[in-house]
């Protein structure tokens, strides 16, 4: 049986906008956001994006989870692969940098040299890759904590996608609690078994055969249940001809007032960054040395 995510009705400002409008303003966000490298727009985009989360009244405790795997993959994009490599920096900033510290080293034995050079428009430039992605994150994130799972197909179908896309975007937000609800009923029942997988030691092949007692009962049951449903629809001729849908919602002068403000949001952001050419990579120049 598919899960979904915690959600229950707060009576939040959220809820009284239409999914569909909901979802729109997202993804254009998406697309807005993408426009701009500048630290003084993003810092806007960032302000606006957790304005949108808090009205949805949702506690940090219930999104925890998600906002830890978020810090996960900031750090290793912005430390790693930024402050560190500079990977992620190439093509953005300017020619010419100011180093902020510069080291050598050399690999022993081989003789190797390392170079490491950090610069403050780098440092500048992780400020304004973590607004971005905080921003995007805060957006997102709040959607399966603050949106009843019963709509999820009617607003996709509502979009103008086809039922069995609408449905398909239905069945994946609900797989990844229902993959999680199926982990903790797997580790349960090995457990008592007597599996410990607090004493899963050794390197790396070893650690991957101990937690093979769990790894393969839930993979195997996902592509099991995946089967179920696939052959569920099918027997009801499920995408033949269009389908009706239990759930309705109607838009409303709020929804309206929406759509006309995402509208504005990502014309003034074309039109900001094509025409005028604003929201490339800006540092203040008290920042650089002289």
């Amino acid at each position: 049986m598919l899960v979904t995510w915690q959600y229950r009705i707060r009576n939040s400002l959220m809820e009284t906008f239409d999914p569909r409008a909901r979802w729109i303003f997202s993804l254009i966000f998406l697309v807005s956001i993408s426009l701009f490298w500048d630290v003084r727009f993003l810092a806007v985009f960032f302000i606006l994006a957790f304005a949108w989360y808090a009205s949805a009244r949702v506690s940090f405790k219930e999104t925890r989870r998600a906002w830890v795997l978020i810090a996960f993959i900031l750090f290793m994009m912005i430390f790693i692969g930024t402050i560190i490599t500079g990977g992620g920096a190439a093509g953005i900033l300017p020619e010419k940098t100011h180093p902020v510290v510069i080291w050598n080293w050399t690999v022993p034995l081989t003789g190797w040299p390392i170079v490491f050079r950090l610069t403050y428009e780098r440092l500048w430039f992780a400020l304004a890759q973590m607004l971005r992605v905080l921003a995007i994150s805060a957006i997102f994130v709040i959607i399966p904590y603050s949106m009843d799972p019963r709509l999820y197909g009617f607003t996709f179908r509502g979009m103008g996608f086809h039922d069995r896309v609408a449905y398909s975007m239905d069945l994946a937000f609900r797989y990844v609690p229902t993959l999680a609800r199926d982990f903790s009923v797997t580790l349960d029942a090995q457990r008592a078994r007597g599996y410990e997988i607090e004493r899963v030691e050794g390197g790396l092949i070893a650690q991957i055969g101990k937690i093979a007692p769990l790894i393969v009962p839930v993979t195997m049951n996902s592509i099991i249940s995946g089967e179920d449903v696939t052959n569920a629809m099918d027997l009801r001729c499920f995408g033949i001809k269009p389908r009706t849908w239990l759930e309705k919602t109607d838009f409303h002068r709020r929804d309206v007032y929406l759509m006309i403000f995402t509208g504005v949001m990502l014309i003034a952001s074309i039109v900001l960054s094509t025409v005028f050419h604003f929201g490339v990579f800006w540092m203040p120049a008290w920042l650089i040395p002289a």
